[in-house]
């Protein structure tokens, strides 16, 4: 199926991300969007009726279904990396669950806010100043969004350990990233003459 082609969709975002510049921004920016977003889910009301806020700061609610949904669409992508992004998106709802319990919600979705803030204009610096392209969210938003935390973590382990979820997978993204870039580049140079 389309939608869990792993190669397709790590070769859209990679299209949009060549510059180690903006991969670094990303890379340093993806998970505190996740973070802080997940932190302004922490104030939606719990999906169980009968589940009491009380005292515990763990609710059932939006941010939690984000989470699991998150989980399992990396973990159908591949089974040891989206394991791990699971697990990252795990420690982030109880992070971010702990944080905003803790800050109470006026204070909490402030520093939320600010966070988002600081995140996305570091992000838009990154693709206006260095990409020099406009984000991948204005051509496919639910990727974009939906991707990104797991595209920045395979980043990550395929520059450190090496990893790639099949052999060859990194060597046919990469000839489709330069291949996308390449047809960009026609049509921007066509919008231009």
């Amino acid at each position: 199926m389309e939608l869990f082609n792993l190669e397709k969709h790590f070769a859209f975002y990679g299209a949009y991300h060549s510059n180690p510049i903006n991969i670094l921004i990303h890379i340093l920016f993806v998970w505190p969007i996740l973070f802080t977003s997940l932190m302004l889910l922490y104030f939606t009301p719990p999906l169980f009726l009968n589940e009491s806020i009380g005292q515990r700061f763990l609710i059932l609610n939006y941010g939690f279904l984000f989470t699991v949904i998150y989980s399992l669409f990396y973990v159908v992508f591949d089974k040891k990396a989206g394991s791990l992004a699971a697990l990252m998106c795990f420690v982030c709802w109880v992070g971010s669950s702990y944080v905003s319990n803790s800050l109470g919600a006026s204070s909490a979705i402030k520093i939320a806010l600010v966070g988002q803030l600081v995140c996305w204009t570091g992000q838009f610096i990154g693709h206006g100043v260095f990409e020099k392209r406009a984000p991948a969210l204005f051509d496919n938003l639910v990727q974009a969004f939906l991707m990104a935390p797991f595209f920045v973590l395979l980043e990550v382990l395929q520059s450190v350990f090496g990893y790639e979820p099949y052999p060859g997978f990194h060597a046919r993204v990469k000839a489709n990233v330069d291949s996308e870039i390449k047809n960009w580049q026609e049509k921007k140079q066509k919008k231009i003459a």
